[in-house]
């Protein structure tokens, strides 16, 4: 089943990837993000399907904004059928010097944001005969990274409103999942990940590299097709290379 999917942080990253895979599939794609210049660079670089590609500037954390996508999203021509909460930002900043602003910008983006719009766009799913939401989660909401105080705790909210999400829409049809991404090469990583974080990752991932948001992106595309993932929901798809399965990795 395709139709319109939403795609949020799409101007870079797992999230660009994702639209581009998206789109390339047959999906008519929403592409939001509050990166206008962004924007433009996917219209003008993707490689397939742009035609299926509508750019929209949208701040997750503007609720007039979010009432607005979802009256677009309403009156569409192709029915809304899936929802992708890429949005998100990141820190790496230790327990002590974490600020109570620092949390609250984070939890504001990474979970109001990713609730805001779900509870937005669910109703219009529910009328179209169901769906499928996909929410960015971390292995940092998982397991206890270091530095990750604000950014892991908004990831762990992310992960628990998957299931509770879950739960409360199966009777509408719509599943709910989340992906929880690892050590990803993505601009954001390439420009705060020091060679001693890079090292790290490496000596803890089995497999023994990054991935690559198109990695990401066709988990996410597993995640909202109904064909492939109908029985589906609830679930954290992990995409980290087996970190998160890991324990002893050297003796």
């Amino acid at each position: 089943m395709t139709g319109t999917c939403v795609v949020t942080g799409a101007a870079s990253g797992i999230g660009r990837a994702t639209v581009e895979l998206l789109a390339g599939a047959g999906w008519h794609v929403i592409a939001a993000d509050r990166d206008q210049a962004g924007l433009d660079r996917l219209l003008a670089e993707a490689s397939g399907g742009v035609s299926a590609i509508t750019t929209v500037l949208l701040d997750v954390t503007d609720e007039e904004a979010i009432r607005n996508l979802a009256d677009r999203c309403r009156g569409a021509e192709v029915p809304i059928r899936a929802l992708v909460n890429s949005a998100g930002v990141g820190a790496n900043t230790r327990f002590f010097e974490t600020t109570v602003e620092q949390m609250r910008r984070i939890y504001d983006i990474n979970v109001v944001g990713t609730f805001a719009l779900s509870q937005a766009l669910a109703p219009i799913m529910r009328e179209n005969g169901g769906g499928s939401i996909v929410h960015s989660a971390s292995v940092s909401g998982i397991k206890g990274n270091l530095g990750r105080s604000a950014y892991g705790a908004s990831k762990g909210a992310v992960v628990t409103l998957t299931k509770i999400m879950a739960v409360e829409l199966a009777d509408d049809r719509i599943r709910v999942n989340a992906i929880a991404p690892g050590p990803i090469e993505t601009p954001m990583v390439k420009e705060t990940h020091t060679p001693a974080t890079r090292e790290e990752w490496h000596r803890t991932v089995p497999l023994r590299r990054y991935g690559t948001p198109e990695e990401v992106a066709a988990a996410i595309a597993f995640l909202v097709d109904e064909r492939q993932s109908s029985y589906v929901t609830g679930q954290v798809l992990a995409v980290d290379g087996g970190f998160t399965a890991a324990g002893l990795m050297s003796v």
